[in-house]
Parts: C-alpha cells; sequence; structure tokens
C-alpha cells in the first residue's frame, strides 16, 4: 500500500495528483511545488503521485480560501529579515501550541536545517521553553506563547521585542505568528497527517 493510499484512507480531504488538476489549479500547483523544493527541500511534501501534502491540498481543493492565504504565507517569506532560527522557534511554539502535526513535522526538520540545538527543538515541539536560546529566540518564542493563549503582549516584552528587532520586525513577527496559526487551523480543521505519523 503507498503513502498515498494510506493518506487517502483517514484524510478529510484527499492530496490531488497534478494531472487530475484544471489549468488554474495546475499552475497554482506547481508554483507551490517550484517553491517548496527550492526553500524546504529536507521535508516530504509531495507524495508518490506528485500531490502536494501539508497545508496545500486544502488549499487547493478551496482556492476561493487556499490562493490568498497561500499568498500570505509566501509574502511572509518574501520580506522575510528575522533570522531562520527565531522564525523557526516561533513557528514551532505556534506548531506545539494548536498540535498541529504536519506543521511541526516540517518545522523541526527547517529547525535542524538552520542550526538550533536537538534538545531545543524537541522541547519546542513538546509545547516547553528550551534553555540555551539566544535572547532574539527567547523573545520571539514568548511572544508566540501568549498569542497562542490568546493573551495581549505584555508592554514590557513588546518593548524588549522592539528593541532587538525593531518595530518593522516586531511587526513581521507578528504576522508569521499569525500567518501559522492560519495554518495550523487548516491543518487541524481538516486532520492532515504528517508522513510519519499516517494512521
Amino acid at each position: 500500500m503507498t503513502l498515498h493510499q494510506k493518506n487517502n484512507r483517514t484524510m478529510r480531504i484527499k492530496p490531488l495528483p497534478p494531472h487530475t488538476l484544471g489549468v488554474e489549479a495546475r499552475h497554482v500547483h506547481d508554483e507551490i511545488a517550484n517553491l517548496i523544493g527550492r526553500s524546504q527541500g529536507p521535508v516530504t511534501m509531495i507524495d508518490e503521485q506528485g500531490a502536494l501534502l501539508g497545508p496545500f491540498p486544502p488549499m487547493l481543493h478551496y482556492p476561493q480560501f487556499g490562493v490568498p492565504a497561500l499568498s500570505f504565507i509566501r509574502t511572509l517569506d518574501i520580506h522575510a529579515t528575522l533570522e531562520k532560527r527565531v522564525r523557526e522557534v516561533a513557528i514551532l511554539t505556534i506548531g506545539a501550541a494548536f498540535g498541529a502535526r504536519f506543521e511541526l513535522y516540517a518545522h523541526e526538520i527547517m529547525a535542524i536545517t538552520f542550526g538550533l540545538p536537538p534538545n531545543a527543538i524537541a522541547t519546542l515541539a513538546a509545547g516547553g521553553k528550551p534553555h540555551g536560546l539566544n535572547e532574539q529566540e527567547t523573545v520571539a518564542h514568548d511572544i508566540a506563547s501568549a498569542l497562542a493563549r490568546g493573551r495581549i503582549v505584555p508592554d514590557a516584552t513588546y518593548q524588549w521585542a522592539v528593541h532587538l528587532f525593531g518595530r518593522e520586525g516586531v511587526a513581521e513577527l507578528f504576522f508569521l505568528i499569525g500567518g501559522y496559526t492560519l495554518v495550523a487551523m487548516i491543518l487541524n480543521g481538516f486532520d492532515m497527517p504528517a508522513p510519519d505519523n499516517i494512521r
């Protein structure tokens, strides 16, 4: 039994092999495939039939919502100025807060690629606050944790983040956290599995 077949048995929506897509959806599929091939090479994002995995099947099934969401996520990457490790700390914090399996799967791998220590990644993925993060990584975790709990970021935390990142950098962090919260909601709503925990 292929991974694709196992996925289809339990997933609420099925990955869409490229040959099944119309012209517009195929164009979106190909753009995504090209992007992830460059930016997330170590992560399994495409199955044996060439269908995209993770948050992408919902985006292709419901393009009226998925394409604008994808455009927002792409914007976060295009205009990224934060250190990659800082971004991964924030994303892993959000993935853990919401238990988004694919988000954790993908960004545990990306965090390793960008040099976060394995013990820090393990703690973040379990929803904890690791020791040994630098100041920027620590405040990114604190902000993501506060927002994931539905809290207002305390003024002292905000001011410290502005000191470390500048106002533009803090704004980028807020939008990054919001974007990956959206991804987590899509993944959880459709119960999208990670390749290594197919049921």
